[in-house]
């Protein structure tokens, strides 16, 4: 290993963690310290990352399975559904090892990533339990994670999620960017000239 690869596993295995103690918070910090070694390969110069796709999917995994322990204490639908999209990931993670094709992704979208901050954003939010002694928010309708629910819930996640899957591994929008490229290219369209 590089020691540019070392610096960047061991921010995003040490970004990893929060979400073991404080799920909705945590994974907020690791899926953004999951873009950051974006910005550090453009900023390090240690020897560089030499395959970047399979290095940041084998690093993907920590996240992953930490999000996974969180899961594991749920109970009932909200667990169910993020194992199962935890294997189905995993099992594209296999596939995209085996075949060294960035576009088997688009098939094996990360769906678990986007379930595991909906629940634990629901927990953290309390959106899923009962507003007794709070008169502003008596009347709504808590997440219970029902049919009619999910109906509305999944196919959204999905569709944002095949998007997202669809510009980085398929179209490959954003390969002749740096990340540093893209924040200039975006502030430049906030700030008009002088």
């Amino acid at each position: 290993m590089t020691t540019e690869e070392i610096i960047i596993a061991v921010v995003r295995v040490a970004g990893s963690l929060p979400v073991l103690v404080f799920p909705f918070p945590g994974a907020i910090i690791a899926m953004l310290v999951d873009q950051s070694d974006l910005f550090m390969m453009n900023l390090l110069h240690e020897g560089g990352v030499r395959d970047y796709q399979e290095f940041d999917k084998w690093l993907d995994q920590v996240y992953m399975v930490t999000f996974l322990v969180v899961a594991l204490r749920w109970q009932g639908t909200p667990r169910n559904i993020a194992v199962g999209l935890y294997a189905y990931r995993l099992i594209g993670f296999a596939t995209f090892e085996v075949s060294q094709e960035r576009d088997v992704l688009i098939f094996f979208p990360n769906l678990f990533e986007f379930w595991f901050v909906f629940v634990a954003g629901a927990k953290f939010l309390r959106l899923d339990e009962q507003w007794r002694g709070e008169p502003h928010l008596r009347g709504l309708v808590p997440f219970r994670y029902g049919r009619g629910q999910l109906a509305a819930v999944l196919p959204v996640m999905l569709a944002i999620k095949l998007f997202q899957e669809y510009v980085l591994h398929v179209g490959r929008w954003l390969d002749s960017f740096t990340a540093v490229e893209a924040v200039e290219w975006f502030w430049r369209i906030l700030t008009p000239p002088d």
